[in-house]
């Protein structure tokens, strides 16, 4: 394929490809993505390829939901020990937490909203983009890669399905939080007792309020790999199509009524 620079001589592009991954425009679901930042703050910004915001508000959520005792308050709420649950939460943090957590929310639709629109204007445009890039620590291109095993290495380990589609800072992110999320919610050690038989133990040692982070921290690196796979498909479809029909194809080539015309 030509080798484009996005070198701001058009409007928008579809898409960049550089070596920490390939960023693309891509129509989404506005409720998905709301969806996921209901679930974990950051989650929608990172699907749309808001690192910055996405990054702060996923680090807001765990610090200040650790703080406020959120996920402690949730898992007494789900004992049916409501009174626990209302005096085990910090309300100096709960007041900082609400706030925030309802504008990911917002600010995730709002955004997917305008993107898919500037979508839909770059689409028209058709600009070219670059599709290949190598430098002195990666190469990356658009290529396609098979979704399913996108799904697996998520599933043996989050981040390692963004790692096989070239999702570098959103692989790194996942990993290193799964670390944080593992060490202190004593997961494995848990495992560990339970293949021993120690049942008793295995539960006493988790830490519950630390264990609740990483089922959504889990389901986002399965659904970012898988649906970020798919629409990398179908951008190299794109742009391998418009590629032959450019260089190959006879200018006099035409399609009418289903039959060929040349």
């Amino acid at each position: 394929m030509d080798n484009y620079t996005n070198d701001n001589t058009a409007r928008r592009y579809r898409a960049h490809v550089s070596i920490l991954g390939t960023t693309q425009l891509h129509l989404r679901n506005p409720y998905i993505i709301a969806w996921w930042s209901a679930a974990f703050p950051g989650f929608g910004h990172m699907l749309l390829s808001k690192y910055l915001r996405g990054y702060a508000l996923f680090i807001w959520e765990v610090i200040v939901n650790v703080k406020a005792h959120v996920n402690s308050s949730m898992i007494y709420s789900f004992q049916g020990n409501i009174d626990m649950a209302k005096e085990v939460l910090d309300t100096r943090w709960l007041l900082m937490y609400i706030p925030v957590y309802i504008f990911g929310i917002w600010d995730s639709y709002r955004t997917t909203v305008d993107m898919n629109k500037i979508h839909l204007l770059a689409e028209r445009e058709e600009h070219p983009f670059n599709t290949f890039t190598i430098g002195s620590l990666e190469i990356n291109y658009l290529d396609k890669r098979n979704p399913i095993l996108s799904v697996m290495w998520s599933l043996f380990i989050p981040g390692l399905g963004q790692l096989y589609i070239h999702r570098i800072l959103t692989a790194f992110f996942i990993i290193i939080w799964l670390v944080v999320f593992y060490y202190f919610s004593h997961v494995q050690e848990a495992i560990v007792l339970l293949f021993l038989g120690h049942v008793k133990e295995a539960t006493t040692v988790l830490k519950p309020e630390w264990l609740l982070f990483i089922p959504s921290h889990y389901g986002f690196a399965i659904y970012d790999s898988y649906i970020n796979t798919v629409e990398n498909n179908k951008l190299f479809d794109k742009e391998l199509r418009k590629h032959l029909c450019e260089n190959y194809q006879s200018k006099n080539f035409r399609i009418l009524k289903g039959h060929k015309v040349k």
